[in-house]
Parts: structure tokens; sequence; C-alpha cells
């Protein structure tokens, strides 16, 4: 997409600067166990009974509070529950990094360290690449699919049975949206070019860059600037167009790739441990469901009002906006879809979840082919 194109079409819908509005949904997902962790979580804020007891708990987020909007989410989810229940349920949040590190915090509920915590399931394809379906895999489905799927389509019945060998429930906490594809000093036109390319990534989406020849490389938020200045990576993601400006990558590395494939519409989630699930009054479980709900709501209306702001800035300020060619995108397809068949035939759990996903999957595009498709691509077509 050219950087004169965006800019005029997106210029009077930031002029207007539409603010976020938010409202709560109406089913809430389900917890696998007990019949008072089911159920439909109401349309407002369920009213919380005199007499209950004071509950304080702990969350570890995976987040730092400089990346406002991930971390904003379970600061939602805290406030909400403190409004609901007149002060009576308090979790107190700390960032990644005070308690346990980011990528720790679901091994810190799991053990009980903390009663819950805020982070993405795909940190822990180390455990189990089964992990990577609940946030996001690539060439998945997107925010509304994801939506769909978990809410409506049995995605949290077969993610909280998988969830469960760690001692822990699940509930939706926010989706970013589909992610760019980051950030490159140089660019990538052909599948040759990705061969030796040292970018910054993690997880499946980094595997299937290393099958086709690049270099991924784990690297903290923190040092990515440096490296790219350094030289000593060619390219990094990270999340889209609001966080990025913060972290400055547009100094460095001004070819700016969509889409992030590998990340197309990534669920954030609030795990809690399942004791201390288990103890809350049912009121205070409806409550949370119904905060939570809020916050995940609340994180995807965020990111879509701010990222186009974001990237009008960062096109104003020369960056090269790119889409990756269709050869890239073809080849990176067949590629997962090789590791996902490798990965069915050995792990009975991805095989169980990939399976009623990759049904899904084909069903929701077949529909959004339909209509959705077809009146986006003449809305971006016009003036």
């Amino acid at each position: 997409m050219e950087r004169r194109s965006f800019l005029k079409k997106a210029g009077a819908g930031l002029a207007a600067g539409a603010a976020v509005s938010l409202a709560a949904c109406g089913q809430s997902e389900q917890a696998a166990a007990p019949a008072a962790a089911t159920g439909s979580a109401p349309a407002g804020a369920p009213a919380v009974q005199t007499g209950l007891p004071e509950i304080k708990w702990r969350m570890t987020s995976s987040f730092p509070r400089s990346v406002d909007t991930l971390f904003g989410s379970s600061e939602m989810l805290a406030n909400r529950l403190r409004e609901i229940t007149g002060g009576k349920f308090d979790i107190r949040i700390f960032p990644a990094g005070e308690i346990v590190p980011g990528l720790q915090a679901l091994d810190a509920v799991q053990q009980g360290t903390v009663e819950m915590c805020h982070s993405c399931s795909y940190y822990y394809v180390g455990k189990d690449k089964t992990f990577g379906i609940g946030t996001a895999i690539p060439f998945g489905l997107n925010a509304r699919q994801m939506d769909a799927w978990i809410i409506a389509g049995g995605g949290q019945e077969l993610l909280d049975e998988f969830y469960s060998n760690y001692n822990v429930y699940s509930f939706l906490g926010g989706n970013t949206g589909v992610q760019m594809g980051g950030w490159y000093r140089k660019k990538i036109e052909t599948v040759d070019d990705i061969n030796g390319l040292k970018i910054r990534i993690a997880g499946i989406g980094g595997e299937i860059l290393s099958r086709m020849g690049a270099i991924p490389q784990q690297i903290a938020g923190a040092d990515i600037y440096p490296s790219l200045e350094k030289g000593t990576i060619d390219a990094a993601e990270w999340v889209a167009p609001y966080d990025d400006e913060k972290l400055g990558f547009h100094k460095v590395a001004p070819y700016y790739y969509s889409p992030g494939f590998w990340e197309p519409g990534p669920a954030v989630h609030f795990y809690v441990n399942k004791a201390e699930w288990d103890k809350l009054p049912k009121e205070y479980q409806s409550a949370f469901r119904s905060a939570a709900r809020e916050a995940h709501i609340l994180m995807t209306a965020t990111y879509d009002h701010k990222n186009p702001q974001a990237l009008a800035r960062l096109l104003s300020q020369g960056v090269k906006l790119e889409n990756f060619s269709h050869d890239i995108m073809k080849k990176a397809y067949e590629v997962a879809n090789e590791l996902y068949a490798e990965e069915s035939a050995k792990n009975p759990a991805w095989a169980k979840i990939y399976g009623e996903f990759d049904k899904y999957r084909k069903s929701q595009n077949a529909w959004f082919s339909v209509a959705e498709a077809g009146f986006d691509r003449f809305m971006q077509s016009v003036r």
C-alpha cells in the first residue's frame, strides 16, 4: 500500500477522532468445572449481595506498564471488579518482572504463587505447541473469528480441557487484532530474501520462518531497538503501529511490512488458579466474568482506535509501508500446514483441538468471503 494512499483515506477519519465505546457482551466463556463457574454473564454489572467476604488476589502480568493498551486490560478488570463488589473483591496487579518474569506468569498461577495472571498462551509453546492455539497460530483466525470460536463455537471447552492439565481456568482478556509483519532494514521481496534473515520473532511463527531459512532471535522488547540499530538483527516484529511507534523502530528500520500472518487475531487471557476460582462465591465468579468480558472488548476497540492514527504519523515521517508478496505468503502457508500435520501426528492434545479449530476456520473464511470481504474491498477502494 502506498503511503500517500493511506494518508489520504485515513485523514478524514483521524480528524474526527472517534471515541472508543464499550458495551458488555451477553454470553461469557465457561470455565470447565463446577456449575458455579459456568453460565451466561449478565449484560450489566451483576448485583453482589451484602455479607460476602473480602477477597484479595494478586495478578502478575506478562506485560510492562509502558505497553499501556495490553497492560490496561488487567487494570480494567481490577477496577470493574472493585466497582461491582463495592471494593470487596480487590486484585492487585504486578507488571512483568515484579513477581516473576513475564514469560513465567502462567507457571506462577499453576503453582499457586499468585491467584491469576494476564498473559498469552503462545508464550508457553515450549511446554506444548497446543498452547499456541489459545492465542494465535500462523494463518489462524482473525479477532472476530477467534471470539466466535471461543465464545460460541466450542473453543472455550476445548481449551479449558487442555488448560486443566496445568491447574488453571482461562477467560478472554483482550485481542490486538491482526498484527503487523514487522520492521526491516531492507526490502523483502522474494522467498529467497527470507534466507539468512536475522529476525526477532518467537513461537510457532519463528519456527515457520526458520524452516524458510530465517534465523529467529529471542530478544526482549527493550533490546530490539539497539539490535536493529547496530545491525545485530535485520528485522523485528512487535505488535502494531500504536505500540511500535513508541519503541522508535522506524528510526532504524524504514520498511514496515504487513500482515503479521503469524498473529492474525491473538487473544490474550486471564488465567486463574483452579483452587482459588473454586473457592469464590458464585456472585464473585459472575462479577469476574462480566469484568473480564468488558476488559476483552476494550482492548480490541482501543487498538482499532489508536492504530490508524499511529500509522498515519509513522508514514508522515517517511516509513515505507509494504506488503509481503503473494509468493512469500503462499510459501509460509504451505510450511505452516506441514508443521501442523507433523504436530497432529505426534501430539494428541494438538490433534484434538487443531482438528476442530481447522474445521471452524474453513467455515468462517467461507462466510467472511461472502459479505465481509466484498464490503471491505469496496470501502477500501473508494475515496
